[in-house]
């Protein structure tokens, strides 16, 4: 078993009993609880609700699964700043089963799993990093003597819900580029009878991933997913409508080449291959690294990694993207029309994110995203 602190659970402890135990304060886990409610875009009145069922919540068993993948999303979720919504939410869980986290290996790390899925049965929630390969019974993935879809298959069947973590869980990402040679597919291709929330990204953001964990355990069902299966708080606005360069964007301001001026005075990437027009994602709301910053922010375009099949429908990566559904967003903001130009960002909300019980407090709130059609 895994313990991220000096303070290891005891046996039948609820979570509030055990935060008491290592100094935290009741203030402190509130606004906790309230920044975490800004990240899953609930109403500040929720706060009460999301305090009494974690404190109340004994440790809840994850089981993590690592399949046909790079390791970049395990590097994601843990490389957070402390004390951080990740490293609490490590203390809120019970990670019984991580191969590569984890001190046992080999037989005594595959007991472990399966210990751990036997005695929760029904009731643990199963991560999944990595896509499932298909091709030639699955051979291209074997682990312990199994392939990855028959790991994937008994760890769904007792699972209560299942999250994909990462472009590959999702959909399958680089190794299901065509030509695709080992058919590899994401993880809601063969779990079916289970709910599975995709957090999409290559890697996603690890606040995504807790939040969407301390859903499931606040409510006790997945939150509100988009038509991919991605949860609607984090992947219901686009890139660019969020992005920090959108005023350049909308001026006419472009960035032509890497080194050129309009690059060193921080305007709009779209010219050299930006995909944030046609990618969603909370990038730059939550950012990377305890907000440190994010791809566009250190001058890089979105490459679109949250998008399904970005391997083959956004490269050359440093292309610019064609015209999108909506309007043509090479035009000017002069020819779009100012009344069009406002109602395109009116819908823009700012709000805080949460990076750790002792950061700064939710400056704005993030609204509930309805399922919508983004019409630009």
């Amino acid at each position: 078993m895994f313990f991220p602190s000096s303070h290891p659970w005891v046996e039948g402890e609820t979570l509030g009993e055990h935060l008491e135990e290592r100094g935290v304060s009741r203030r402190d886990f509130l606004a906790y609880c309230a920044e975490l409610g800004a990240v899953l875009g609930l109403s500040s009145m929720m706060t009460p609700k999301i305090a009494k069922a974690l404190q109340d919540q004994q440790r809840p068993s994850v089981v993590w699964i690592q399949l046909q993948e790079c390791t970049g999303c395990v590097e994601s979720v843990i490389r957070t700043a402390h004390p951080s919504i990740g490293d609490l939410l490590l203390d809120i869980i019970s990670l019984d089963y991580q191969h590569t986290l984890m001190a046992a290996a080999g037989h005594a790390a595959e007991a472990a799993g399966r210990a751990a899925m036997e005695e929760h049965y029904g009731n643990y929630v199963l991560v999944v990093t990595g896509s499932v390969p298909t091709k030639e019974d699955g051979i291209y993935t074997v682990i312990g003597g199994r392939t990855a879809k028959e790991i994937l298959e008994e760890a769904a069947e007792g699972a209560a819900a299942v999250i994909a973590v990462g472009a590959c869980a999702h959909w399958g990402n680089i190794q299901a580029a065509r030509p695709n040679p080992t058919g590899a597919v994401g993880v809601s291709s063969i779990v079916k009878n289970k709910p599975v929330v995709n957090i999409a990204g290559c890697p996603p953001i690890a606040d995504v991933v807790t939040a969407s964990i301390v859903h499931f355990l606040t409510f006790g069902r997945i939150p509100a997913l988009d038509f991919d299966g991605r949860p609607m708080f984090a992947y219901g606005k686009r890139v660019h409508d969020q992005c920090s360069r959108r005023a350049h964007f909308d001026a006419g301001q472009y960035v032509e080449n890497f080194d050129d001026e309009a690059a060193r005075k921080g305007w709009c990437l779209y010219r050299v291959g930006c995909k944030g027009p046609a990618s969603f994602a909370p990038c730059p709301i939550i950012q990377w690294n305890n907000t440190t910053s994010w791809p566009i922010g250190a001058g890089h375009p979105c490459l679109g990694c949250t998008e399904r099949n970005f391997w083959d429908q956004m490269t050359p990566f440093y292309n610019r993207l064609p015209d999108i559904a909506g309007f043509g967003v090479e035009r000017k903001v002069d020819t779009i029309g100012a009344a069009l130009a406002v109602g395109v960002t009116a819908g823009v909300a700012a709000h805080a994110v949460a990076t750790g019980i002792h950061r700064a407090r939710a400056r704005r709130e993030l609204p509930v995203v309805e399922k919508e059609v983004d019409r630009g």
